[in-house]
């Protein structure tokens, strides 16, 4: 890496399931990392602890995100409520134009943000039009943001893939809602983490959202279905029903695995849309994966094997479902 392509990067929501394993490919890359963190002692067991600058503060004051931000040429966005309370979509809000407003005055010169993939012109569950919206606000900001747009993150810990992990153990029969027929396109963590650390670099000054995702594309129950065949169990039996609704099936999902069911009713939410790329830009703007893209067979057999990911974060004691679902500062 060049000077011209170093950067001094903020990293939000360094805690949870992808900002953990984002530092230290940031890091691996020659960046300069900053994180902001409520509470710096969550980072001291990390194996990258003394390698960035900790700063302790909340993401809603402005003046937290004024010292964060001092200095930064790239800050990671990767905050998104997912706690199932009320007015979440106020709270992202407000939290997003915040954000925005104290990176322009800071200088920043890009906003990278996760988002989720959706489809073109249709009503989005409401956590999932939340998600666009921030995209769509911190493109507004002023400082040029690059949105990249990930349906189903294939990787060990990450909520949708251990609420699909869990089903399909758990259930060697199973009555599921209609959209286990809708089409997803889903993507490994390693190359979502490719891309996340391609766009530091990225030359230009784009403001738009790129579609990113594997080369399949699967229903989830074709999902299922090969999750199974990955992890050496007999085949699913799937009976859909058209009457259960995202809430039962929140519940449901809550009640047969560890994700807790004001996680899993956004999840499933998601789930109710068709959520394929519309276009492959990226891979134009920041190169595909080495290798090109995993399948999802590749990825399912990575995440079992649990070399999902090099840059994942040391092993705690805690269930990776639940470890996802509390935390909160989790995205992605």
């Amino acid at each position: 890496m060049t000077s011209d392509q170093r950067k001094r990067v903020l990293v939000t929501g360094a805690t949870g399931y992808i900002g953990s394993r984002l530092v230290p490919a940031l890091l691996d890359a020659g960046h300069e990392v900053r994180v902001l963190t409520r509470s710096a002692d969550r980072l001291t067991k990390r194996a990258w602890h003394d390698d960035v600058d900790i700063v302790e503060g909340d993401a809603t004051s402005r003046s937290d995100l004024d010292t964060a931000l001092a200095g930064i040429d790239v800050a990671y966005y990767l905050l998104h409520s997912m706690d199932g309370g009320d007015s979440f979509e106020e709270r992202d809000r407000e939290l997003a134009r915040t954000f925005g407003l104290a990176a322009q005055a800071a200088g920043v010169q890009r906003i990278v943000y996760l988002s989720g993939l959706h489809p073109a012109s249709e009503k989005l569950s409401s956590h999932l039009a939340s998600r666009v919206e921030v995209g769509d606000l911190l493109m507004a900001s002023g400082v040029p943001t690059v949105v990249l747009q990930a349906a189903i993150i294939v990787g060990s810990g990450s909520a949708s893939f251990e609420m699909l992990r869990h089903l399909t153990h758990n259930l060697p029969a199973m009555i599921t809602p209609k959209w286990v027929n809708n089409r997803i396109q889903p993507i490994a963590i390693a190359d979502v983490l490719h891309y996340l650390v391609g766009a530091a670099a990225l030359e230009g000054e784009p403001n738009r959202t790129f579609d990113i995702g594997g080369p399949d594309v699967l229903t989830y129950r074709e999902m299922i279905h090969r999750f199974a065949k990955a992890a050496g169990l007999r085949d699913r039996a799937i009976v859909t029903v058209p009457v259960l609704t995202p809430w039962l099936a929140s519940h449901w999902v809550g009640l047969v695995t560890p994700v807790p069911s004001g996680i899993a009713k956004p999840l499933v939410g998601s789930l109710v849309h068709e959520v394929v790329c519309r276009e492959n830009d990226v891979d134009d703007a920041i190169g595909a994966p080495e290798g090109g893209a995993k399948t999802f067979e590749q990825a399912v057999t990575a995440a079992l094997a649990g070399k999902d990911d090099e840059n994942r974060p040391e092993p705690g004691t805690v269930e990776p479902g639940r470890l996802t679902a509390a935390d909160p500062d989790w995205a992605g």
